[in-house]
């Protein structure tokens, strides 16, 4: 089965919105959206959508093992941390040969 559920509850806590607050986005009482992020019931087609749109997620997001999604994140984090020290050290020689080329 998919982790529907967990999937809802890990966006929903990274983008830093309360049940509640994604409930009155889809238009639904917190009770019942605490159910389906509880995993008790499989929310419909069209209630993953609005809970996609809320979340500002695509919906293969809630497929997705959360295992790998979670890699995927550290990935992209990572990736980003070499992306800014590349940019940092290629300043740090380009002011490095400014400073020769004056003194």
């Amino acid at each position: 089965m998919v982790h529907i559920a967990e999937n809802i509850k890990r966006i929903r806590k990274i983008k830093n919105l309360s049940q509640k607050e994604v409930a009155a986005g889809i238009g639904v009482a917190q009770a019942q959206y605490s159910v389906i992020e509880g995993g008790t019931t499989v929310p419909t087609i069209p209630t993953l959508e609005k809970i996609a749109l809320v979340l500002e997620v695509g919906l293969t997001e809630f497929f997705k093992d959360p295992k790998l999604a979670a890699e995927e994140v550290n990935l992209s984090i990572l990736e980003k941390v070499k992306l800014i020290d590349m940019a940092l050290a290629k300043k740090k020689l380009k002011d490095n040969l400014s400073q020769l080329v004056a003194g």
